[in-house]
């Protein structure tokens, strides 16, 4: 590492060896190379006068790329493009003269980001399994666990620890079904030359405009696509960024909406995310056991959902056929939502693997607010005693009233069960047995048993050579 310059952490350390290595200067200047081939290939097939011995030379020359000879030609032409394609002739002299023949820069330029966008989405996909399984496998561990439920983050009726686990796996089960949608939807922008009407290559094969539409067919086929886009002006259109780029955004959602949770837990002494032995939570606080894995994931999730504005604004803003100020902006924005994303699961996945529950503080934070939320029931036992039901209510609700200010201006404990008990009127009614917790989960706990039959194993049976995989390294 040169330490007198900087470093991006999604490379140095947050993303994977696998992903980083996906858009690196090699993966993609290779594939320009592969992408030259085709082409090249492809053309003799249809009867240009390309050689085998040219094809096998470019073959031959597609990973051995001299990025200092690239360097040079580019600090003097100041194209990128043309910078490779000289320095590819230069090892590959025979072939020289038919590199590129008939192509624009966007042919290998746009054909590459689609093809390192199609794989890093099914690199992700796997990630993304992997921690759906995980999740639902706490979800099921802990399926009939009660918990206090939340709305406004206000105490509400309560839920299963493995139900509220279910609607954060729930979010990813949708986000992998955008996922596989884009990445059976993503086409080859194709050969479709300088400003998309195949000029050149008509001109190539003297007018056979058969043998055009066949090229774009045989390319795309050899790439290992079924097709390419329909039109494009001279590149194929941002708003396939933007879609690609929308469905990591919605992943970071997932993730961010799941890591908020878990950090408000874990405020509570409910939920812990891992935390290793030798682990330090504050430089200063030596008892603190920070939520930092669910912090960061949160961190690098709003970034991610931040890239999904700036790929909406590239595609409104691209002018007739095209405008090159997509160009900078594409360069950082793609590979890094996908670094990014891939961040995010590598940590989801870990907290995951790792989470601590603790059922007593659970079950006491539960138990403070319980007896409020029996009183409907203990209500419906009184009336079944033979009791009034609108004294029994103006009883409840002023015994309420008084322990709630108790509560909150004495910090004393939830007495309503005690009051209760010492009024008569609810002297016929089993109060204690009002407040089973698990009286008042509904059916959590056989929601979250459909839950994964229902959606869970089917993706389990569909993707069973994903899950065989080992989790990636927490770097940090």
């Amino acid at each position: 590492m040169n330490h007198d310059v900087y470093d991006n952490p999604l490379i140095g350390r947050y993303a994977s060896a696998e992903m980083s290595q996906l858009w690196s200067p090699q993966t993609k200047h290779s594939t320009w190379r592969k992408l030259w081939v085709a082409l090249a290939e492809s053309e003799a097939e249809l009867g240009l006068k390309i050689t085998q011995q040219q094809i096998d030379e470019l073959r031959a020359q597609v990973d051995d790329i001299d990025f200092a000879a690239a360097a040079r030609y580019e600090l003097q032409l100041r194209h990128d493009v043309m910078a490779h394609v000289h320095a590819y002739g230069d090892v590959c002299p025979t072939a020289r003269p038919i590199i590129h023949l008939g192509a624009t820069s966007c042919y290998v330029t746009d054909n590459t980001d689609l093809i390192l966008m199609r794989r890093g989405l099914e690199m992700l996909r796997s990630k993304l399994v992997a921690t759906i399984d995980r999740l639902a496998k706490f979800a099921e561990q802990y399926r009939a666990l009660p918990c206090l439920g939340f709305t406004h983050l206000q105490p509400a009726q309560p839920v299963t620890v493995g139900k509220r686990a279910t609607l954060w796996c729930y979010d990813l089960v949708l986000d992998l079904e955008e996922l596989e949608h884009r990445i059976a939807a993503i086409k080859l922008r194709g050969v479709k030359g300088t400003t998309g009407t195949q000029a050149t290559f008509l001109s190539l094969f003297n007018g056979d405009h058969d043998k055009v539409e066949e090229l774009d067919r045989v390319v795309c086929h050899k790439l290992g696509f079924t097709a390419a886009y329909a039109v494009t002006g001279q590149t194929y259109s941002r708003k396939v960024d933007s879609q690609v780029i929308d469905v990591l955004g919605g992943l970071a959602q997932s993730a961010h909406k799941s890591g908020s949770d878990l950090r408000l837990l874990q405020s509570r002494k409910e939920i812990e995310e891992p935390f290793e032995k030798h682990q330090i939570g504050s430089s200063a606080m030596a008892y603190k056991r920070n939520p930092m894995r669910s912090e960061r994931m949160c961190g690098l999730a709003r970034f991610v959902m931040s890239l999904t504005s700036s790929a909406a604004q590239t595609t409104a803003t691209q002018w007739m056929e095209r405008t090159l100020d997509d160009s900078a902006n594409r360069r950082l924005t793609i590979p890094q939502a996908f670094l990014a994303t891939d961040a995010i699961l590598i940590l989801y996945r870990n907290v995951v693997d790792g989470l601590v529950v603790y059922p007593k503080v659970i079950a006491k934070h539960l138990d403070e607010e319980l007896p409020f939320m029996a009183t409907e029931e203990i209500l419906m036992a009184g009336v079944r005693a033979g009791g009034d039901r609108q004294d029994l209510h103006e009883r409840i609700r002023v015994h309420s009233q008084e322990a709630a200010r108790q509560v909150k201006e004495q910090g004393r404990a939830n007495d309503l069960l005690s009051r209760l008990q010492s009024d008569a009127a609810f002297a016929a009614v089993d109060l204690t047995g009002t407040l089973d917790a698990s009286r008042f989960v509904g059916r959590a706990p056989e929601q979250v048993d459909a839950f994964i039959e229902n959606i869970i194993e089917p993706i389990r049976s569909r993707f069973a050579r994903e899950l065989e995989q080992t989790a990636d390294d927490l770097r940090v």
